[in-house]
């Protein structure tokens, strides 16, 4: 009997470990936001229903996955199976090869569910080479308590000179509230988001018809010297620092009287177990100047397939489990329809469940319905992208140039030498890049 005993453990032992053998890791690298973090909480959901599959989760700083994902796809280093990339991304490396399309997402997945401009921004060809796990525009967050006692009344689509007129009164530094909190830190994706988006509102562009910079133009330096003086009047000090995360730690300790930033920052800002404001948030459109654009951007964190991955089937089945109709329904189940990930799906928007949580639904989908990549200035570009220029240089150019306007922020150097800058580093880029002579 001993012996058989020993046997049958011996047998159960040499099965586990050929199990795990044959288990298939999946490397997934992904960005510290609030719901990619919810999502690696949720993930037993998938492993339960995928034995097969485990998971191993590389999370980081927005910036530093951006940097670290590029070089990896670029060098074909393989060290990911699955990448968390954006608008920008997609169909630049699906041109190049560096993507596998996702052809495989199961019947039930319901592509044709996913809202037009998010599905076109992550397609090339009619084919789908990411697949969204949340959706943005951006727009206005602020404090109605801070409003109402100052006097104020937020329109639903304000302009800039409203937003800084309200930020300088609702200011109150001695008790460390300030009246705006926007994005300072360098990146292409973190203050050039948010200032490329602004500065197509105040009329101005990265480049015109025969790709020449437009940074020595006046609507470049009105869009620079509004924001820098705002920021200086009614900011908080640091703003150099600071993105998307930094703000949103600043917002929901209840240090901003507005913040002009991602509408997937709404839930958590209205999430009265992380936010001390919760209950004193309003929403309203991304501010304009009158000239027909507003600052709103078009984005989505989206999940894609390096085609250096030779794991590509345990990947999709993933992508398809974090990116379908009954993930959202697995958030709700846990935190609430508020919480789920937003902008991605119209069968979301038509749920009157959500649209009952969620008090910034509307205001969401109006947002990201009015941005236009394919127009998104006054005057005409030859580029595609609102808050960035969908071609291979921008990466470097955007956040070599963020760290000359952060720098300006920062009070290191002048608005109009940063400008001037911005115009030499980007000239000379695109002279490399064979854009201009």
């Amino acid at each position: 009997m001993r012996r058989l005993a020993c046997a049958l453990i011996g047998a159960t032992a040499l099965l586990a470990v050929q199990q795990a053998a044959a288990a298939t890791k999946l490397t997934i690298a992904t960005v510290n936001n609030g719901d990619m973090i919810r999502m690696q909480k949720l993930t037993d959901d998938f492993t339960a229903r995928n034995p097969g599959i485990e998971l191993d989760w590389v999370t980081m700083e927005e910036n530093v996955l951006r940097q670290k994902v590029t070089t990896d796809i670029a060098t074909k280093g393989g060290q990911y199976d699955i990448m968390t990339i954006g608008t920008y991304e997609v169909p630049i490396w699906a041109k190049q090869g560096w993507l596998v399309p996702l052809d495989n997402l199961g019947p039930s997945y319901d592509v044709d569910d996913l809202l037009p401009s998010i599905r076109n921004g992550l397609s090339l060809g009619g084919k789908l080479y990411a697949a969204p796990f949340y959706g943005e525009s951006s727009m206005t967050m602020y404090r109605e308590d801070l409003f109402e006692k100052a006097g104020l009344t937020m329109p639903e689509a304000p302009s800039w000179d409203f937003i800084a007129e309200a930020a300088r009164k609702i200011t109150d530094k001695a008790h460390e509230v300030y009246g705006i909190c926007l994005r300072g830190k360098a990146g292409w994706g973190e203050n050039m988001a948010f200032l490329t988006a602004m500065s197509n509102s105040f009329g101005a562009r990265w480049f015109d018809m025969k790709w020449q910079p437009q940074f020595d133009g006046k609507a470049w330096k009105d869009t620079l010297k509004f924001y820098v003086d705002l920021m200086h009047d009614a900011g908080p000090p640091g703003a150099s620092s600071n993105g998307f995360n930094e703000n949103l730690a600043l917002f929901q300790s209840g240090k901003c009287g507005m913040w002009i930033d991602a509408t997937v920052a709404a839930s958590f800002v209205s999430d009265p177990k992380e936010s001390k404001v919760a209950d004193k948030v309003g929403f309203a459109l991304a501010p304009d100047r009158g000239l027909g654009k507003r600052a709103n951007w078009l984005w989505a964190w989206s999940l894609a397939i390096p085609s250096g991955s030779n794991k590509k089937a345990a990947a999709e089945k993933f992508i398809a489990w974090a990116t379908s109709k009954d993930y959202l329904k697995l958030v709700a189940s846990k935190d609430g329809w508020a919480n789920v990930p937003p902008g991605t799906r119209k069968s979301l928007y038509d749920n009157p469940a959500y649209r009952k949580a969620a008090a910034f639904a509307d205001m969401t989908l109006k947002s990201i319905q009015a941005a236009d990549p394919t127009h998104p200035t006054v005057d005409p570009v030859p580029y595609v992208g609102v808050q960035f220029v969908a071609i291979p240089q921008f990466q470097g150019i955007g956040t070599a140039v963020g760290q000359q306007f952060s720098a300006a922020l920062a009070g290191t150097t002048s608005v109009d030498q940063a400008l001037k800058n911005a115009q030499a580093l980007t000239e000379r880029e695109m002279k490399r890049g064979g854009y201009i002579k």
